[in-house]
């Protein structure tokens, strides 16, 4: 990759062939003016994930893939690693971490982009395009710790209806500048108690609320 574009969007994607092929395109075909770029990391899939790409990368010139080599067994988390991979991969200034299951649209990516906060959360709905969108900006990596741990811990994602996807803090994607995205990569896949898990609930639901 070599052009600088103003958004990354990454991806990380573990035998999610059938996801790829039907919520890919929705990430490819954003109706937007800005430059911007989607990045996979594949984390050595079984099924066809790697042909999948290919033939989608034959029309998207912007869709990039790379993985996780083989030799990368141990590690305390392999999605944090997959992360990293990806933003190495990228040359934009503003880096949006996505799922491929969760909704996304030329809304949502608007928003992202033009955001003046250092990072911004966007919570849609399962069909963006029939719903509101809400965009949760933040000032600081401090203000977004703890909707980020308690969105991103291994114990899952949550509800997926917009209204309490935000009381909840689960989010649909979020933009974080360059300068912040490791400290923010770290906050991902982390294994909380059950009592740090309690406080966190309450401290997202209660910062959302009011």
């Amino acid at each position: 990759m070599t052009e600088t574009t103003d958004i990354s969007i990454v991806l990380v994607v573990h035998d999610q062939a059938g996801l790829l092929r039907e919520n890919l395109p929705s990430f490819l075909n954003i109706d937007t003016k800005r430059p911007y770029d989607v990045i996979v990391v594949d984390d050595q899939s079984t099924d066809d994930t790697p042909d999948v790409l290919k033939l989608l990368k034959a029309d998207h010139p912007h869709l990039y893939s790379t993985f996780l080599p083989t030799s990368v067994i141990y590690n305390p988390s392999r999605l944090r690693l997959a992360l990293t991979v990806g933003v190495k991969a990228s040359k934009s200034r503003r880096i949006v971490f996505a799922d491929i299951s969760r909704p996304f649209n030329s809304e949502s990516l608007s928003g992202l982009a033009n955001s003046e906060g250092p990072i911004t959360m966007v919570y849609t709905g399962r069909k963006p395009e029939k719903s509101s969108i809400i965009f949760q900006a933040f000032d600081s990596l401090d203000e977004a710790t703890n909707l980020i741990l308690k969105a991103e811990r291994r114990s899952g994602f949550g509800h997926r209806r917009r209204f309490f996807k935000y009381r909840r803090g689960i989010y649909t994607a979020l933009s974080v500048d360059k300068g912040l995205v490791f400290p923010v990569i770290n906050l991902f896949d982390q294994r909380i108690s059950g009592f740090r898990l309690w406080a966190l609930r309450f401290s997202v639901f209660f910062h959302n609320l009011f």
